[in-house]
């Protein structure tokens, strides 16, 4: 049975949302087209930004899933993460705190998508 491999973000600008993310995860794209830009995260995985439903999913759509990015290391990188990103002018939605995972922090993306930082599993 095939994993997925490739997962969608519904953005209204996708130009603003491609440079929000190659800042954040000092990435860079695939390839990038008017609508539609991918991200290789590892081999033969996507993150991709699609424009194409922006009509369907502008900021005020409430968002109930979350990007994810899991970082090697204790609680202090999760917390060093957080001050760099803050730094940049993100959208905090929750400030970093203790779960039963570990240390975390949400923010959002321009759309209001949801980013959450945790450690690694």
């Amino acid at each position: 049975m095939a994993a997925p491999n490739l997962f969608l973000i519904y953005v209204t600008d996708v130009e603003r949302a491609t440079a929000f993310y190659r800042d954040l995860f000092a990435i860079e794209p695939s390839m990038i087209t008017p609508r539609y830009v991918p991200f290789e995260v590892a081999p033969g995985v996507l993150f991709s930004l699609w424009s194409g439903r922006a009509e369907q999913v502008g900021p005020a759509t409430p968002r109930t899933s979350e990007v994810g990015l899991m970082l090697p290391g204790s609680g202090e990188a999760v917390d060093r993460t957080y001050q760099e990103w803050t730094a940049k002018g993100v959208t905090v939605i929750e400030e970093p705190h203790d779960e039963v995972f570990g240390r975390t922090f949400v923010i959002a993306d321009p759309d209001g998508n949801l980013i959450r930082v945790s450690p690694l599993d």
